[in-house]
């Protein structure tokens, strides 16, 4: 892919723009979303959602996507498709994103937003798609075949950036590609047919990725997931049934560990404490006492966060009218761009 940037300066341009985040909100857009495919989870709040609450309350231009298009990328369904969109706006809410301030919408309500896919799709090239390597550890994931959509996901991830003229995406060093991809679309678009589109950057984390409960990946599919809509019992149940090893001193080592490693992190995490420390003040009283101190960690911050979402769920009307208004500004939006970008092209008639 061409004029694409090493991670070093794309990591520095992230620096410059946190910096300015504090100084100057009201310069940025931003836009990031997650596919409605099950419920969020602990790695989803601490790596994403967050950050997102923190954005929003600096004053930055936030803007979150509830992707249910792409849930057809690699899967034959849309079974449960509604329930758990309302159950992803329920958890935002709960986290503290506020619709007064942050769109929540989605992908298939919003058609102009769509519609940028198919000029889009002029400016990239087949050999440019195919060098995503995200779209390639999407589909061994899923052990799906590569569908169309599958293959053009980054072109319409750039239609869900540009629409509302998003210049910040916060993401980790895998999705950098995407980034890149959608940087390459404006600056095509812009060339051939006028400036309509911002340049876009990577807001890259510097939270460590979460692991779930056996030290992988934090996954609904590997079953090692505390979800935030979890009550405090299913928590405990599911620490409790995680797997650890069989020596009774517990020590913090990812790589040997990996297990008892994961519970730690968790700890940590919600703690805001070292994760030797913690290890170290367990010391041996073995997975028994670990898997207490992890559970109360979890439940003891989560707590307010499930008291709120619990409240909410007493009144889905009121969330399903916090995703009609943000579909509708979506539109509103959507709308506003398309003619721009029709204007630019000279397709007005």
């Amino acid at each position: 892919m061409p004029n694409v940037r090493s991670y070093e300066s794309a990591l520095k341009r992230s620096n410059e723009i946190h910096a300015d985040l504090a100084q100057h909100p009201e310069n940025y857009t931003m836009l990031t979303g997650d596919r409605p495919t099950g419920r969020l989870h602990l790695g989803h709040y601490f790596g994403t959602l967050k950050g997102r609450v923190e954005l929003q309350n600096m004053g930055v231009n936030t803007n979150v996507l509830i992707a249910d298009y792409q849930v057809i990328t690699d899967r034959d369904t849309t079974e449960h498709i509604q329930d758990n969109v309302y159950n992803m706006v329920l958890d935002y809410l709960a986290c503290g994103i506020d619709p007064a301030k942050t769109m929540i919408y989605t992908h298939s309500a919003v058609p102009a937003a769509n519609q940028l896919m198919l000029p889009f799709l002029s400016l990239v090239s087949e050999a440019e798609l195919q060098r995503n390597p995200t779209v390639k550890a999407e589909m061994e994931a899923s052990g799906h075949e590569l569908t169309g959509l599958l293959l053009t996901y980054p072109v319409h991830q750039a239609c869900d950036i540009l629409f509302c003229k998003g210049n910040v995406v916060p993401v980790g060093r895998d999705q950098l590609p995407h980034i890149e991809l959608t940087r390459l679309i404006a600056r095509k678009f812009n060339n051939r047919y006028g400036h309509v589109f911002p340049e876009v950057d990577a807001l890259l984390s510097d939270t460590p990725l979460l692991p779930g409960l056996d030290g992988r990946k934090m996954s609904k599919s590997y079953g090692n997931a505390i979800s935030i809509s979890m009550t405090a019992e299913e928590t405990a149940k599911l620490i409790k049934k995680s797997k650890s090893d069989s020596e009774r001193m517990i020590t913090f080592d990812p790589e040997n560990r990996p297990e008892v490693s994961g519970l730690i992190s968790t700890a940590a995490i919600c703690t805001g404490r070292d994760e030797h420390e913690i290890a170290a003040e367990i010391g041996m009283g073995g997975a028994g006492a670990l898997k207490r101190f992890v559970t109360d960690a979890v439940n003891t911050y989560f707590e307010p966060i499930r008291a709120r979402r619990a409240e909410l769920a007493q009144d889905m009307d009121y969330v399903k009218d916090v995703l009609h208004e943000g579909n509708r500004r979506a539109n509103e939006i959507a709308e506003t761009t398309l003619a721009e970008v029709r204007e630019a092209m000279g397709m007005v008639y």
